[in-house]
């Protein structure tokens, strides 16, 4: 998928914000086969952020009743579906490679079906099914519940297509298959869609209008999840601060700060995170809130995208950088200065000037972000900004600019890692570490990568760990 010029090249990764703000295609994904003996096979891939690997949890839970095990080979799948991202042009190139790498794959298997989801399905469905002659079938965000009759169509020797968007699809009542979890965390769907504008981005033509899912069923999936061992939740949402959801006889109202209590108070050993904030949403209820809670982590990715006010108001943010700094202040103030704080950033928006660059690079001094996630500009069509602003930033400028930008994010990135040394870390362990058999890896309340020495501990504890050094991208430490 789309590579993301990173502000930190992680050892051990942390997990990308939900499919907000112009968020990056941070990975890819391939499905782990589940082995119950069902008939056939399903074959996943995943592009982009969270909210699309979760997307193929619910995916894999809707076809598993119909027959289909998960496979990780491709060489073993009946059906192979791509859920898809659309956030850069690269990100699309990349998918049709893909498709033609599977097709070649498919001229040796031609009973093989092949099929595209998500944020592309909408966009490309009549280049895919029509001219490009890619896929069998295409399948929108808002229509998974459809994917066996589409199937059917399929099988039956017709091209199938549902790319339709809903006002209240959530998908509240399905139990994700959890393909992408490693049996310590999960993700939570907690609504979908988005009603922000930014006009430089495509998420609201591609997910539909902003719909929050009952409070009830996402805190019973997450009582389910710690039955189950589970030990970490992240609430995912296009803007979760913008969460409400009323009962149907109208008695109860739930905002996100009210939400992200009743899940903290399932239990205290689950730690709760989620991504992604709006800056002009996220209130001090919610910060309160989490400050309340030991179980919330102290991490929120902010997305800011321009630290200049008239490039702001270009991109249809809704806010200027005065009330960006003004929510970054009410986060240090409430929260203190260890609550980490990450971002994305755009170089090169339309008509940018060399001082407005310059304001963006102080913004990030103003905040001294822990980790962001940083692009020049991709005009995507249908976008605002595709009709109306013209692309007239060179690209050359584009990714001096970019570079710039990484620069300085990495400098105060190393200097919020090296403040970490010398202090003990609550750190959930997630697994082994890529650098070594003997050293295990997990994260801290601030989303940041720990490694140490195994020892006795194993996946799924809470170690305390003392930091004793840092790369600048992980923190290196022992069991205390």
């Amino acid at each position: 998928m789309s590579q993301p010029l990173l502000t930190l090249d992680f050892l051990d990764t942390p997990a990308a914000p939900a499919a907000a703000d112009h968020q990056p295609a941070q990975d890819v994904r391939v499905s782990p086969a589940t082995r119950t003996g069902r008939q056939r096979k399903l074959y996943i891939e995943s592009y982009g952020c969270q909210m699309n690997f979760s997307d193929s949890e619910i995916v894999s839970s809707i076809l598993f009743e119909e027959g289909f095990d998960t496979t990780e080979q491709l060489a073993d799948a009946d059906l192979v579906l791509l859920n898809t991202c659309s956030i850069r042009e690269k990100a699309e190139q990349t998918v049709r490679m893909r498709l033609s790498q599977i097709n070649s794959h498919k001229k040796r298997n031609p009973g093989l079906l092949v099929g595209v989801l998500g944020c592309m399905a909408e966009r490309l469905k009549s280049k895919f099914l029509e001219e490009e002659k890619l896929v069998d079938l295409v399948v929108g965000p808002d229509a998974y519940r459809d994917l066996p009759n589409l199937i059917r169509e399929v099988d039956g020797g017709q091209k199938a297509v549902n790319v339709l968007l809903s006002r209240d699809e959530t998908y509240a009542d399905i139990t994700p298959v959890r393909l992408n979890s490693n049996g310590i965390t999960a993700f939570v769907s907690i609504m979908r869609g988005c009603d922000n504008m930014c006009s430089f981005c495509v998420v609201p033509f591609t997910r539909g209008r902003e719909r929050s899912r009952d409070a009830h069923s996402i805190v019973q999936e997450c009582r389910d999840l710690v039955a189950q061992g589970y030990k970490e939740v992240t609430l995912l949402g296009q803007n979760v601060d913008s969460y409400k959801w009323t009962s149907e006889d109208g008695q109860e109202f739930v905002n996100f700060a009210q939400l992200l209590e009743r899940v903290a108070l399932i239990s205290p050993e689950l730690r709760v995170r989620f991504s992604t904030s709006h800056p002009k949403d996220i209130t001090d209820e919610v910060l309160y809130t989490m400050g309340k809670y030991e179980n919330i982590c102290k991490y929120i990715h902010l997305p800011a995208q321009s630290g200049n006010s008239r490039v702001l108001k270009l991109m249809n943010r809704t806010y200027d950088r005065p009330w960006y700094e003004e929510r970054v202040q009410a986060i240090r103030r409430i929260l203190g200065d260890d609550c980490a704080i990450s971002t994305d950033m755009i170089s090169g928006f339309c008509s940018e000037t060399e001082e407005e660059h310059l304001e963006t690079l102080s913004l990030i001094d103003f905040v001294q972000y822990d980790m962001g996630y940083n692009f020049f500009y991709s005009e995507r069509p249908g976008t605002l900004a595709a009709r109306k602003l013209a692309d007239d930033v060179p690209l050359e400028v584009k990714k001096r600019r970019l570079q710039e930008v990484i620069d300085r994010q990495q400098l105060h990135a190393r200097a919020r890692y090296a403040r970490m040394v010398g202090r003990v870390h609550r750190v959930l362990v997630e697994g082994r570490s890529k650098r070594s058999e003997e050293q295990l890896s997990g994260r801290n309340s601030q989303n940041q990568v720990v490694i140490f020495p195994k020892g006795t501990a194993q996946k799924g504890d809470y170690v305390n760990v003392l930091v004793t050094s840092t790369t600048g991208a992980a923190l290196l430490g022992e069991i205390v």
